[in-house]
């Protein structure tokens, strides 16, 4: 099992993502509130803009302040992770 970072040191498995997606589509903001009521919504942005949707096979939604490519490069191995973050 291989973990990523998602910004500010939070760790999901790689094998658990199903789709990475920025937030702004109206189908996307619909299911991050549909979830947050559910109380399966997880928020890592740490206050910060939220710039990608990780849609996991478990049914769990998760924000984070990265960009989609950032993450997406690093689930497929071509991103080596400097320890920074994007502000």
């Amino acid at each position: 099992m291989r973990f990523i970072n998602i910004g500010f040191g939070n760790m999901i498995a790689s094998n658990r993502v199903v789709l990475v997606v920025y937030p702004d589509s109206a189908p996307i903001k619909r299911l991050i509130s549909e979830q947050k009521d559910s109380g399966r919504l997880i928020d890592v942005s740490c206050g910060r803009r939220t710039r990608s949707v990780i849609i996991t096979d478990s049914d769990y939604i998760i924000l984070s302040a990265l960009a989609a490519e950032t993450i997406s490069a690093r689930i497929e191995g071509e991103y080596e992770d400097d320890g920074e973050e994007e502000e």
